[in-house]
């Protein structure tokens, strides 16, 4: 007997099966594949004749996320495929992004590279510039544009140090791309141009070219940086002139031509499409290295172990990023240097993609900086940040190069499938900072390092494996990179829907026999619940699309965020008073990361306990949000909870909830002053409370 479609399955039953069979972002599949007779009937479902959408979103929120389901329910595009690991990465990714969403309270949203402190972050925000590129474009394709607008706002508003190279640039141009919003991007023009300008302090003008250490490329312990300490360290010096940095500034420099061009001055449009064309053509005359068929340094240091001018003597992975800017010519001679990539002797390891090929001197060797415990480097480990960028310079590559040399889809989906493997420690999912080539296993493993944001994954299966490759024009293009039928990495089915695009919501189904989604065999674009392309096969597709205006973003501030310890708001408890103690409760993270403790926790008791934050002033207020978090041990979501307003030298109650572990309790009233709230928590017997974040709003 043919199985049902999951559209047949009462919600009920689908959510007890999910449950069943997948732990919240774990590696069991959400949806098992379904397969049809001759006839077998799906017809659709009111919802979906109504939003265009297969897929049960809130059972997949609720057996993806549990309790935090409504964060994401209405934010995220939802994702399935023939390979369940894919498809536990893909929501597990998006769990890493709202984790990184750290709140300013009136300066909105920044995203972070480190769950928590670290002590070269800009203070006392926690952002770091180094990841912008893969934070907004991970972020851009979620509905709510709040996130990515605010994080764009607070980098061109002072936020961005220049701490390390970025293309954030070319990223907030990319972020264009997908939601078409003209003012967002231009009104960051005058600051982009300025810090390209703060650059040349990085320029060799008898060079033309840009140079970097590799530490400010985030990249210590590279060849350059250990080959010019004469193999003794690593962890700074090793100037060089890299083909990072110059991609980095050649995709600026355009992206800013572009939005130039949008606003209608064409002098500063032309100005720097000169500077990106200059650019590219040093680096392609200085950079590419004849002699090992690849993009490599050259050294800017002259010492006893070094020359200034001198190529470095072994592939990096680096030298492949040129390709994720299209600032390679499409010629079979720099299209061989791929071929580097998939050979074990060389960059290709056992598990993923060597940062260093395996004949370097130094490959692998430990340089201890921090006691005894492996540190970050450069020299072979496996990094999901670059390897994010070799999958995004083999995209391009493969969808509108026509030299590809060895390079083929089945090869983008192989170390697709390889990179989402990196995210498992045997059946859980925690991405780290570094691994190592030959087992997969983390390097770093310091606590600061768990669900690490610097790299990018849902981009990778948006642009890559989906195929939507986003436009500037009124056009949607699909171009799945999939091998065909019958390869070891092809997939028979996905369908991706709720794509913001455009104004517009876009969903791209891939069904090779026509079995699994009822929508017939092949390729299918349907935008905002309509189809409106369809292809036999595997292929292109293109599709006039008139832009619409995107919703508006809706804001609210959180008056309850304590970025600098010491002053207002402050916080104090019933027991646990440590000051950092009290901090975490209020600092603007929030996540239920067993692995990454964050909040106040109180003291493991009976009795009724109690959190207040103390504003200083009074404040309009209309609610109060608390993440409370559970680990099934000694730390549990109170029985009750009662929120309570400060004014006039007394305590007045303002409403009361249900706690919710590992989710969002929320209480609101009409709006009013307060000069504190507290939240009065009835304990679990014996058990200690964690209040991971709590939240006081007023609503725009």
């Amino acid at each position: 007997m043919a199985r049902r479609s999951i559209r047949q399955i009462p919600r009920k039953r689908l959510l007890a099966r999910v449950l069943a069979g997948a732990a919240l972002i774990a590696v069991s599949p959400l949806l098992v594949a379904a397969t049809f007779a001759p006839g077998d009937a799906a017809p659709p479902s009111a919802s979906e004749a109504a939003t265009g959408n297969l897929f049960d979103h809130d059972a997949i929120a609720r057996a993806r996320f549990g309790n935090d389901a409504p964060w994401y329910q209405d934010r995220i595009p939802y994702f399935e495929s023939a390979d369940p690991k894919l498809d536990a990465v893909w929501y597990y990714r998006w769990s890493i992004y709202r984790a990184h969403q750290r709140d300013l309270g009136d300066k909105g949203y920044v995203t972070t590279e480190f769950a928590d402190d670290v002590g070269w972050q800009r203070e006392p925000y926690a952002s770091l510039n180094d990841a912008s590129g893969f934070h907004i474009a991970e972020g851009r394709w979620l509905n709510d544009r709040r996130f990515v607008s605010d994080y764009i706002d607070f980098m061109y508003e002072g936020g961005n140090d220049r701490h390390f190279t970025d293309h954030m640039a070319d990223s907030t141009w990319g972020r264009y791309l997908v939601d078409g919003d003209k003012a967002a991007v231009e009104k960051h023009l005058k600051v982009m141009r300025h810090i390209y300008g703060l650059w040349e302090d990085h320029f060799e003008f008898t060079k033309g070219l840009y140079w970097a250490e590799p530490l400010l490329d985030a990249t210590e312990y590279t060849v350059s940086s250990i080959d010019a300490s004469g193999g003794k360290d690593g962890f700074g010096g090793g100037y060089a002139f890299r083909p990072s940095v110059n991609s980095y500034m050649i995709g600026n420099a355009r992206a800013i031509s572009k939005i130039a061009a949008m606003t209608g001055d064409e002098a500063l449009s032309n100005e720097f499409a000169d500077k990106a064309q200059v650019l590219q053509k040093r680096m392609l005359e200085a950079l590419w290295n004849p002699k090992l068929a690849h993009f490599t340094d050259r050294f800017r240091v002259d010492n006893e172990f070094v020359k200034y001018w001198e190529p470095i003597r072994n592939r990096e992975l680096v030298g492949y990023l040129p390709w994720m800017f299209d600032a390679v010519p499409d010629d079979p001679k720099f299209a061989a240097a791929w071929a580097h990539l998939l050979d074990p002797a060389s960059l290709a390891g056992e598990a993923g993609m060597r940062t260093v090929e395996a004949n370097y001197e130094y490959y692998m060797r430990q340089y201890r900086y921090l006691g005894d415990a492996p540190e970050c480097q450069w020299n072979g480990p496996i990094w999901p940040y670059q390897t994010t960028q070799v999958l995004t310079g083999m995209a391009n590559l493969l969808d509108h190069y026509d030299n590809t040399g060895p390079v083929t889809r089945s090869d983008y989906m192989r170390l697709l499938r390889q990179y989402a493997q990196l995210h498992y420690q045997g059946d859980k999912l925690d991405l780290e900072e570094d691994y190592y080539p030959d087992t997969g296993r983390p390097i770093v493993g310091l606590d600061r390092s768990h669900h690490y944001f610097h790299s990018g994954f849902i981009d990778l299966v948006m642009t890559g494996l989906v195929g939507i490759r986003p436009r500037a024009d009124d056009v949607l293009e699909v171009n799945p990179l999939l091998p065909e039928a019958g390869d070891a990495q092809a997939l028979d089915w996905f369908r991706v829907e709720d794509v913001p695009y455009h104004g517009h919501k876009v969903a791209v189904t891939w069904d090779r026999e026509g079995t699994h989604y009822r929508r017939g065999a092949g390729l299918t674009i349907e935008v905002d619940g309509r189809q409106v392309a369809h292809r036999g096969d595997l292929g292109r597709l293109t599709v006039p699309l008139e832009r619409k205006a995107n919703a508006p973003i809706e804001r609210e501030t959180n008056h309850a965020v304590q970025l600098v310890r010491g002053e207002y708001p402050m916080a104090s408890a019933s027991s646990a008073n440590d000051a950092e103690n009290l901090h975490d409760g209020i600092d603007g993270r929030l996540w239920f990361y067993p692995e990454l403790p964050n909040g106040w926790t109180s003291e493991r008791s009976s009795t009724r306990q109690w959190y207040a934050v103390d504003f200083g002033k009074p404040v309009a207020l209309d609610g109060v949000r608390i993440g409370f978090f559970e680990d099934g041990a000694t730390i549990a979501a109170p029985r009750s909870l009662v929120v309570e307003g400060w004014r006039d030298g007394r305590w007045s109650k303002l409403g009361e909830a249900v706690p919710v572990a590992n989710g969002i309790t929320s209480v609101s009233w009409p709006r009013d002053r307060f000069e504190k709230v507290r939240a009065v928590m009835q304990p679990g017997k014996g058990k200690a409370i964690r209040i991971a974040e709590l939240k006081a709003f007023s609503t725009d």
